[in-house]
């Protein structure tokens, strides 16, 4: 799709190829899957997945987008419905899945496969994604890394113990709009300047909220459940509101974007406060609301970090805002929504170098004569710019993308989210849980970043 707003006659998907792509593992040739497998001796890659829920399923059907890619098992509890459905769903596309409802069975039967992708529940994920370890297997597993800070450490230890590669479902690491935004428009341009405040947010609407509820002929047996540590099928199907099973909305909806945090600072944070409680869905073991602010120290200074998830109202959904002295840089995985602000006082020449670079592209508005009602402590509203880079893959298939490819290059391409990132982020995040109970600021020690 040709950017006509771009000098030079340069793409939008030209530009991902050739200035990010290079040691990023930004964009994944989809031939390259495939020359990497036939050169190791093996015409696919062969694929289980562990996890065949919701989250399971987006995975695996982002999975179908890349050749070379072939599943051979798929592993739930929940045999009557995500299982058969979702080895229903492989079969339609020529992949012949076994079933099974015990990943020790799937491991012990199934002898020919490279990669397991993890997509179970937090509480899980450390038991599932060490046990694929151990067996040889290379992991793709779904953030958060575990709800506790021993199970991520146990994974980490367990992946290098192994050799075997590790990759963190903190997919906006794969993205190339979060590529493009911090190394070309932060470390490249520097067009928003100082980076002083961070602002980013997850607001979700009471009707994604609400518990999940299934009609009596898709329950499971209790000994079942029992069997896998659930107390009841409410609870299987609404694990996340439970503690000792999810993080609480902070891990589940905030993990993504506080990983984005110190990734584009390039630093982890210093101190977090937070506040959160149960204030509409009363009954529930977590908080429906958290409000938490990071302090971060960095090379230019100090910078403060808010960040919020609602459970009851979806204004505005989910974005990152960087704002520095000169700039704002607002990204979102949601479609459309990234852009860059220059500060009204900034000359535009500025920034027409990046506007010739095709980094950027102004974005024209009506020019609106100064409201005599307005403020005149206000500031000039800010001109606002287009990124010339896109995202037109399903949100999780670049991450899986590099995955793949690490895992067909022996390592050599770089995960972009290994295990050791995974567990920062998960001290990162978790840390607020701890900051909502103590009611005051807590501090981190570096070495709590380290296994």
């Amino acid at each position: 799709m040709e950017n006509t707003n771009a000098k030079k006659g340069i793409s939008r998907r030209r530009f991902i190829f050739s200035t990010a792509a290079a040691g990023a593992g930004l964009v994944f040739a989809p031939r390259v899957l495939g020359e990497a497998a036939a050169t190791s001796g093996s015409k696919e890659l062969n694929v289980a997945l562990i996890g065949a829920g919701a989250q399971g399923n987006v995975l695996l059907n982002a999975c179908l987008n890349i050749p070379g890619v072939r599943f051979k098992a798929v592993c739930d509890i929940w045999e009557s419905y995500s299982l058969k459905k979702t080895v229903r769903l492989l079969k339609a596309y020529k992949h012949e899945a076994n079933g099974y409802t015990d990943y020790r069975e799937m491991l012990a039967a199934e002898k020919d496969i490279d990669a397991a992708i993890v997509a179970t529940p937090d509480f899980m994920h450390s038991e599932h994604a060490c046990a694929c370890l151990e067996a040889g297997l290379n992991v793709y597993c779904e953030k958060e890394m575990s709800n506790t800070l021993e199970g991520a450490r146990k994974m980490v230890e367990t992946a290098r113990k192994t050799g075997k590669l590790l990759q963190i479902g903190h997919q906006r690491r794969s993205n190339p709009i979060y590529l493009f935004s911090q190394e070309k428009i932060l470390n490249d341009a520097h067009l928003i300047g100082k980076i002083t405040t961070i602002n980013g947010q997850w607001n979700r609407s009471t009707a994604a909220c609400r518990d999940i509820t299934v009609t009596d002929k898709y329950k499971i047996d209790e000994a079942t459940l029992q069997k896998y540590g659930y107390t009841s099928m409410e609870q299987f199907l609404n694990w996340r509101w439970y503690k000792g099973m999810g993080g609480g909305p902070i891990v589940d909806l905030g993990s993504h974007q506080i990983d984005i945090y110190s990734w584009f600072l390039g630093t982890n944070p210093k101190s977090v406060v937070a506040s959160g409680g149960i204030d509409y869905w009363q009954g529930r073991q977590w908080y429906d609301n958290v409000m938490a602010i990071y302090e971060y120290v960095t090379p230019a200074g100090t910078v403060r970090a808010l960040y919020q998830t609602l459970t009851t109202n979806s204004s505005n959904g989910y974005f990152e805002s960087f704002l520095g002295d000169k700039g704002t840089l607002l990204i979102s995985e949601a479609p459309n929504r990234s852009s860059i602000y220059r500060e009204a006082w900034v000359p535009e020449q500025e920034w027409d170098v990046f506007v010739k670079k095709g980094y950027i592209a102004k974005k024209e508005v009506p020019v609106k004569e100064k409201s005599d009602l307005a403020d005149s402590r206000a500031s000039e509203t800010p001109p606002e710019y287009n990124l010339l880079v896109e995202m037109n893959k399903p949100a999780h298939q670049p991450h899986l993308e590099n995955f793949f490819e690490s895992v067909c290059s022996g390592g050599k391409v770089k995960l972009n989210c290994p295990a050791e990132v995974g567990y920062e982020t998960a001290v990162t995040v978790l840390k607020v849980n701890d900051a909502v109970e103590a009611a005051r600021k807590l501090d981190f020690k570096p070495e709590e970043f380290k296994v």
